[in-house]
């Protein structure tokens, strides 16, 4: 695999688990602290952690990317999943 490849799939990976965090995490919104700030939505987040969630998901990745890895040098593809054969159709 070369660097590129690897790097696309680190990214690719990456995003996906960013989305899949974003939602978690976010306790208390503007409106509900009773503090809003001029110009922006009473729905944002009171305090963000952006810096929380950005290392939690390149944590995340890093072992999520790092079993891809394994699975792909240990040789084992696709090929190797027993899947169902159709059911034979006899002719006539």
């Amino acid at each position: 695999m070369s660097v590129a490849f690897g790097m696309a799939i680190f990214f690719m990976i990456w995003w996906i688990i960013l989305f899949a965090i974003l939602p978690f995490g976010l306790h208390r919104t503007q409106e509900e602290a009773g503090d809003i700030v001029p110009g922006s939505e009473p729905s944002a987040p009171h305090k963000p952690q952006f810096l929380k969630v950005i290392v939690l998901t390149t944590v995340i990745a890093a072992v999520v990317f790092g079993a891809y890895l394994a699975l792909r040098q240990s040789g084992y593809g696709l090929d190797d999943i027993p899947f169902f054969k159709p059911p034979s159709t006899r002719a006539g």
